[in-house]
C-alpha cells in the first residue's frame, strides 16, 4: 500500500503553473501540507510578493533561497569553460534546474517531506532536469508532476482554474507566453512564437526585458574589456567582481547594445521540435570573449578535441544529466585545458554585434616572429617540402593505382 502523502515540497515560481498547483495539491492529496520553495537564481522582481501569494493560496510556508552566486560559479562557469552550447542555445534554463532542484531536495529532507512536486509540462525538458536531480540526491523520494495527472489541457484552462479559485496572476490570455527568467537569460515560448513563420515582435512594448532590439541600440559602439583567470571571468573593465555581479553587469551592457537575442527551433529531449526566443546578453558576450582567448592559449589538438567534448557536455546539461559521472569527468578534462586560459579580451559592442578589438595573454602561443610574412630567422620554409611529401604520400600512392 502506497504511503499517504502528508507533506509536499513544491518547486514554486509563482508563475501560472505553480500558482494553481498549491490548491490543486490540497484538493487531490487529502489537504496535505504544501511547503513552497523558490530558488533565487536571478528572477529579480518576479519574487516580489511571492510569500504573501504562496500563503494566501494554501502553502504553510515559503523558502526563498538565494542561489545566485552558487548558480553562476558552480553551474554556469563550468559550462562556459567547456564552451558548451546546445544547437546554439546557451543553456540558461538547463543549468539552472539542477541548482534549484538540489536545494529543494535538501529542504525536503530537512522538512521530512513525503514528496516533491514540480510544475513542469509533460512535453518539456525541465521535467527531466528536475527529476534526474531529485533521483541523484533522494532516489526514493516520491515525485508529483500535476501535468501528468490532472485533466487540464492548456495554459488557457490553467487561467480558467486560477480565476475560479481567485488566484491572482501577472499575465493574461494575450501576454500568456511561457517564460523562464534567471540571471543568465530570459526565454520566451508559446503564442505567436509557436509558428516559425511569425517574426518575433521585438519592438512591441514589454516583450523584450533584458535586451533592446539591434535597431533600437545606440549608434555608437561601446568598448568593453574582460579579464579571465583559468577560463573564468574575474573583472569587467578592470573592476574585479563576483561571478553573479559580472553577469548582471554584462547583462546591462550587452542588453542596451542589442546583444544576445537568439531565435531557434530546437530539438527537445522528448523528441519534438520547439521554437524558443532567448535573451542572453551577458552570456553571449562571455562566450565570445572566452572563445577568443582560447584561440591564443590552446594548442591545436587540444582545441579541436575540446570542440568534441563541448558538444557532449552541452547535451548532458540540456538533457538534465548534470549530476552524472560523465559530466564530472568532462569537467575535469575542461579544467585541465583552462589552466592557461588567462588574459584580457577587448571588444566593441554595436547594434547586436560583438567585435573583437584585441586579445592578450601571458600564456599566448601566438608567435609573431614565426607567423610573420616578413623576413624571419626561425622558420625554414624549405622544411615544408618534406612535410608535404610525407603528408601527401597516401594520396600519391593511391593515385598511381589509377582511377576508381
Amino acid at each position: 500500500m502506497e504511503k499517504k502523502i502528508k507533506k509536499v515540497v513544491l518547486a514554486y515560481s509563482g508563475g501560472l503553473d505553480t500558482s494553481i498547483i498549491i490548491p490543486w495539491l490540497k484538493e487531490n492529496y487529502d489537504n496535505c501540507e504544501v511547503i513552497a520553495v523558490s530558488g533565487d537564481v536571478g528572477q529579480g522582481t518576479e519574487l516580489d510578493g511571492l510569500e504573501e501569494k504562496a500563503l494566501k493560496t494554501g502553502a504553510s510556508k515559503l523558502y526563498i533561497e538565494d542561489l545566485k552566486e552558487e548558480f553562476i560559479h558552480d553551474y554556469v562557469w563550468p559550462t562556459l569553460k567547456a564552451g558548451a552550447a546546445y544547437e546554439g542555445y546557451l543553456l540558461g534554463t538547463a543549468f539552472a534546474r539542477p541548482a534549484i532542484a538540489k536545494r529543494i531536495v535538501e529542504i525536503a529532507k530537512a522538512e521530512g517531506a513525503d514528496a516533491i512536486c514540480h510544475g513542469c509540462t509533460g512535453k518539456g525538458n525541465d521535467q527531466v532536469r528536475f527529476e534526474l536531480t531529485i533521483k541523484a540526491f533522494a532516489p526514493d523520494m516520491k515525485i508529483i508532476a500535476p501535468w501528468r495527472e490532472w485533466d487540464i489541457k492548456s495554459r488557457s484552462e490553467e487561467i480558467d482554474y486560477a480565476q475560479a479559485h481567485n488566484i491572482p496572476l501577472r499575465i493574461n490570455r494575450e501576454t500568456n507566453y511561457s517564460k523562464d527568467k534567471n540571471l543568465w537569460h530570459l526565454s520566451h515560448e508559446g503564442l505567436d512564437l509557436e509558428d516559425p513563420a511569425n517574426e518575433p515582435t521585438y519592438n512591441k512594448p514589454g516583450f523584450l526585458e533584458m535586451c533592446v532590439s539591434p535597431e533600437q541600440a545606440p549608434d555608437k559602439p561601446e568598448p568593453l574589456t574582460l579579464t579571465f583567470e583559468k577560463g573564468e571571468p574575474v573583472a569587467v573593465n578592470g573592476e574585479k567582481l563576483s561571478p553573479a555581479t559580472i553577469v548582471a553587469r554584462l547583462n546591462d551592457i550587452g542588453g542596451r547594445n542589442g546583444v544576445g537575442l537568439f531565435d531557434v527551433v530546437e530539438n527537445r529531449l522528448v523528441g519534438m521540435k520547439s521554437r524558443g526566443l532567448y535573451e542572453t546578453p551577458g552570456g553571449t558576450i562571455l562566450y565570445k570573449a572566452h572563445e577568443m582567448l582560447e584561440t591564443i592559449t590552446l594548442d591545436r589538438d587540444t582545441m579541436h578535441y575540446k570542440e568534441l567534448v563541448s558538444k557532449k557536455f552541452a547535451e548532458l546539461v540540456y538533457f538534465g544529466q548534470w549530476f552524472t559521472p560523465l559530466r564530472e569527468a568532462l569537467s575535469a578534462f575542461v579544467d585541465k585545458t583552462q589552466e592557461t586560459v588567462t588574459g584580457e579580451v577587448k571588444l566593441k559592442l554595436y547594434k547586436g554585434n560583438i567585435i573583437l578589438s584585441s586579445v592578450t595573454s601571458p600564456y599566448s602561443l601566438y608567435s609573431e616572429e614565426i607567423a610573420t610574412f616578413d623576413e624571419d630567422e626561425v622558420y625554414d620554409q624549405t622544411d615544408s617540402k618534406g612535410f608535404i611529401n610525407l603528408f601527401g604520400l597516401p594520396i600519391k600512392v593511391r593515385a598511381k593505382l589509377g582511377n576508381f
